[in-house]
């Protein structure tokens, strides 16, 4: 058993809006696309989520990798690997209660990060980055193909080279002190870059929230048919935006349901809004250039009102029309 009891309150990393000019004592990490995973390796192996919850049936696969190794507790990224060797999140979500199916198309890897504990009595945490990374890539030498480090670097030029890769699956990096200690929350000091581009969407719906504040966009996109489907709810309007829109959305019908796939994660409750005629176009801000499996992973800012651009002047969904 490991030296502190599982499942523990996970180490996070600060988003900011700009990468540094240098990564002076830091290293540079990929930030991929994937679900964290604190996972127990040894004869009795664990895989929880970062809020706890047990997932070791659902990753199955992972668990029995893990199985093979060096008793440890390690800190990752679970990854839904395609054979052509890039990541789908999308695919990822089909596990939720069901566990590995045969031929599902895909396998699941722990791309490891880091080394928390090491053997019954061995607690990593409170060592310094550098030392745990240590660690972390000896325990992993030599170990199943399904559990790897992720590569680190100080060089910032490097580290923007993995942007984009693995199908996209890699979309931007995290930053780590090399002398931090491991300590929940955000107090070891992390930060998180996400890369994000720009896509225009057209509104179809208001979701009124609790305060003007609170309002969201119900946003959409043509499909391969040139149909208007719904691929996000954008996050909240700022104050000027929500002043523009008022007088330009028309309503289109009675309050309504958005499938809570579309606003959020699959599970999650659906999304009540007010329709309104797709007479507004938007620039968005995404972290992935296309929406996956009809839906965008995280929710869009929307930055301004394309006045130059109709619902109907929409390439399809989640090109960029510049």
């Amino acid at each position: 058993m490991p030296p502190f009891r599982l499942p523990i309150e996970v180490a996070l990393a600060k988003p900011i809006e700009h990468l540094p000019a240098s990564a002076a004592d830091m290293l540079a990490e990929p930030k991929a696309d994937g679900w964290r995973a604190i996972v127990q390796a040894g004869p009795h192996p664990r895989v929880y989520s970062r809020h706890g919850t047990d997932l070791t049936r659902a990753f199955a696969d992972v668990a029995e990798a893990a199985r093979h190794l060096t008793p440890c507790v390690l800190d990752g990224e679970l990854l839904a690997v395609k054979p052509d060797g890039t990541a789908s999140f999308a695919l990822l979500q089909t596990r939720v209660g069901k566990g590995p199916r045969p031929g599902a198309g895909f396998t699941v890897h722990l791309a490891a990060f880091d080394a928390l504990a090491r053997g019954d009595e061995t607690d990593l945490r409170p060592l310094p980055y550098l030392e745990r990374r240590a660690h972390l890539l000896e325990l992993l030498r030599d170990g199943p193909a399904a559990i790897q480090p992720l590569p680190a670097t100080d060089d910032l030029t490097e580290a923007r080279y993995w942007f984009g890769t693995l199908g996209g699956a890699i979309e931007g990096c995290v930053l780590k002190p090399t002398g931090s200690r491991y300590l929940a929350g955000y107090g070891s000091g992390w930060l998180k870059y996400r890369v994000r581009t720009t896509v225009d969407a057209a509104i179809v719906g208001i979701v009124p929230g609790k305060t003007p504040a609170a309002q969201a966009a119900v946003l959409a996109q043509p499909d391969a048919r040139g149909r208007l489907r719904p691929v996000a709810v954008s996050l909240p309007l700022g104050g000027a935006l929500r002043a523009e829109l008022a007088n330009l959305l028309r309503p289109a019908g009675a309050m309504t349901e958005l499938s809570g796939t579309v606003g959020g994660l699959p599970g999650s409750p659906p999304v009540p809004y007010l329709p309104v005629h797709p007479d507004v176009v938007v620039e968005i801000s995404v972290d992935q250039a296309k929406p996956e499996f009809g839906r965008y992973r995280h929710r869009p800012r929307v930055l301004r009102r394309r006045a130059d651009l109709t619902a109907e002047q929409l390439t399809t969904a989640g090109s960029p029309t510049r």
